[in-house]
């Protein structure tokens, strides 16, 4: 039930991302404003709904980075934490697949647009270090309201990061395999998730040093 829960939670995650990315996109007669600002507002309400519904069941992580966290804390054994991390990319990838066929879509795409620059390897690296605080502290602190906390930041994130706040290695592979609004060219991925990576073993050390 862990894993259908975040197999299920990243793949409807990635169907808001995507299909509200493309509606946007198409309804905005070329706004680029316009459509950031629907699929910025869809994520964050799908994202509020997700975590409120599937938290008391898996965590409702849905995120390799947040379940890397919460497994260096002893939340979850090794193999629970690699169950998710599959589960999550074979959802994130599911969830494009299926806004695909909703808009009648070729299925298999492979994304063409640019997101290259030490610009955006800083807002990345930025951005997955202000999800993994958010929840960290949120739990810690407001343990009632992280749902609604991860919901803005990542709302605004798409704001005030240049990377429109992917913080997401799932997301990331998922949205390399979109040719959409929300895409991401392959040949850029593994800056991003470097990036990601790299701000979870930041947050490790700060937890340690910090946060005890």
């Amino acid at each position: 039930m862990l894993f259908l829960t975040e197999f299920l939670g990243t793949a409807l995650l990635l169907a808001i991302v995507t299909g509200s990315g493309i509606m946007g996109d198409t309804l905005s007669s070329g706004n680029a404003a316009v459509a950031l600002l629907g699929n910025s507002i869809a994520t964050g309400c799908g994202l509020y709904v997700l975590i409120t519904l599937l938290a008391p069941i898996s965590g409702a992580h849905f995120n390799p980075v947040v379940s890397i966290m919460f497994w260096r804390e002893g939340k979850l054994s090794l193999s629970t934490l690699f169950n998710y991390v599959v589960a999550q990319f074979i959802g994130a990838i599911s969830g494009v697949w299926l806004v695909h066929m909703m808009f009648t879509l070729p299925l298999i795409q492979i994304s063409t647009k640019p997101r290259i620059g030490f610009g955006l390897w800083l807002s990345e690296l930025t951005a997955t270090l202000i999800l993994l605080t958010v929840i960290r502290l949120g739990i810690k602190y407001a343990s009632d309201k992280v749902a609604l906390l991860v919901a803005l930041t990542v709302t605004a994130g798409y704001w005030f990061t240049s990377s429109t706040f992917f913080s997401n290695p799932a997301v990331t592979v998922a949205r390399s395999l979109t040719n959409t609004f929300v895409g991401i060219q392959p040949a850029d991925v593994l800056v991003f998730i470097s990036a990601q990576i790299a701000a979870v073993l930041l947050m490790l050390i700060l937890m340690k040093v910090d946060f005890k």
